[in-house]
């Protein structure tokens, strides 16, 4: 029979990556080095573990029941994964209205324009407290604008934080709320953008792009330059069939094919193999096999090559991104 502490290692081995990563997360250092050691010690785990690990885990709830701790921020959670944030945040309105949104959840949506004042001439280390809880480039960013001096008191802290008493992520909201308050009363979220745009477009049926597209040329070189390159990605390849994939391989040689390839996961590739003889992609796979350690960089710039391969024929109407053209029936 398992312990608790090994049965808890045998259900997060058993969750998706990102659902593992999101429990540890919650987790103080001690009970990550417990969770840990179990994990690394379980070795093979056979049906009957498995069925005691859940059978544990089944009657310890039955026995607790669920925990109200942060319910709505459980369900906004599920809710953000499920439909993005901004959709989101406006079933939460309706489900939970009085409900505000806390001001260090604020800060997270909040670009680094519109934090750094929120946050000068504060305590180092309440600035270490919130650049711990954003994005890195977001946090980076900050950080850049913070004096020369704070910048490597502010890092220290960060190094050093540790288990962050719950009286600090208070008064962290507290001080928080009232420089919003002074500076902005209330902030606004910044939505929207050239990924967002390029998504939409993508969506839609082929005339839209060809109309709209044009229009925001002429106004706005740059903006619609911006908004192209999101619309035309390398991932954007893998959902193009078969007779379209085999016409951009025609256009593509094959350094530049296994070298955009050795940067992408197995499972990304079978898109591309699909679309050659058995005997040619057993060749590429080989080939991708031997091909040694390479810089990022050119996976980077062989993706692209494909990319602007891929652009080519779409504007050629050779192959088609998105709903397709609604020009013919």
């Amino acid at each position: 029979m398992f312990s608790d502490p090994e049965r808890a290692a045998v259900m997060v081995m058993l969750l998706e990556d990102d659902q593992a990563a999101s429990l540890l997360a919650q987790l103080d250092p001690q009970e990550l080095r417990l969770l840990g050691e179990k994990m690394v010690a379980l070795g093979e785990i056979g049906p009957v573990a498995i069925a005691d690990a859940i059978t544990g885990f089944v009657e310890r709830t039955e026995r607790l029941g669920l925990i109200t701790h942060d319910r709505v921020g459980q369900v906004r959670d599920l809710m953000t994964r499920a439909v993005g944030e901004v959709k989101a945040d406006s079933l939460m309105q309706r489900i939970a209205p009085e409900v505000q949104t806390s001001s260090l959840e604020l800060a997270r949506w909040l670009t680094p324009q519109v934090l750094v004042p929120l946050v000068r001439g504060e305590h180092p280390q309440a600035i270490a407290v919130l650049l711990v809880q954003l994005d890195a480039d977001v946090a980076a960013a900050v950080l850049h604008a913070m004096p020369d001096e704070v910048q490597p008191q502010v890092v220290q802290r960060i190094a050093t934080l540790g288990p962050v008493a719950a009286e600090a992520i208070a008064m962290l909201e507290d001080m928080l709320a009232r420089r919003i308050t002074e500076c902005h009363g209330q902030a606004a979220l910044t939505m929207g953008g050239p990924r967002e745009a390029a998504e939409i477009i993508n969506a839609s049926a082929r005339t839209v792009e060809k109309r709209v597209m044009p229009e925001i040329a002429k106004q706005d070189k740059a903006l619609a330059k911006a908004i192209e390159n999101e619309m035309f990605k390398f991932e954007h390849l893998f959902v193009l069939d078969d007779k379209s994939m085999g016409s951009l391989l025609r256009e593509v040689d094959s350094d530049t094919l296994i070298a955009a390839l050795k940067g992408s996961p197995p499972e990304n590739r079978e898109c591309f193999f699909r679309a050659m003889s058995s005997r040619a992609a057993d060749g590429v796979r080989d080939e991708i096999a031997a091909r040694g350690r390479m810089k990022m960089a050119e996976v980077i710039e062989a993706q692209k090559a494909i990319v602007t391969a891929a652009r080519r024929l779409a504007a050629e109407g050779v192959i088609v991104f998105g709903a397709g053209d609604d020009d013919y029936v």
